[in-house]
């Protein structure tokens, strides 16, 4: 759970700006998202696979440059 205590002298915007940026370090937006709708084993591995090509194609890419 993302906890952010306001400290001395520190306005709104700065403490939200650091839940903010601690929400994604811990990454509770993706999880939320993850867990929001049911998918099929066969559909999680096609996706998994999909994401799988799509990182080793984004290296080769890299590699030839």
């Amino acid at each position: 759970m993302a906890e952010v205590v306001l400290q001395d002298g520190e306005t709104l915007e700065s403490a939200l700006r650091r839940f903010k940026r601690k929400v994604q370090q811990e990454d509770i937006i993706k999880e939320i998202k993850k867990h929001s709708f049911y998918l099929k084993p066969g559909e999680k591995r096609r996706t998994k696979e999909a994401l799988a090509r799509k990182r080793n194609r984004k290296k080769r890419v890299r590699d030839v440059e």
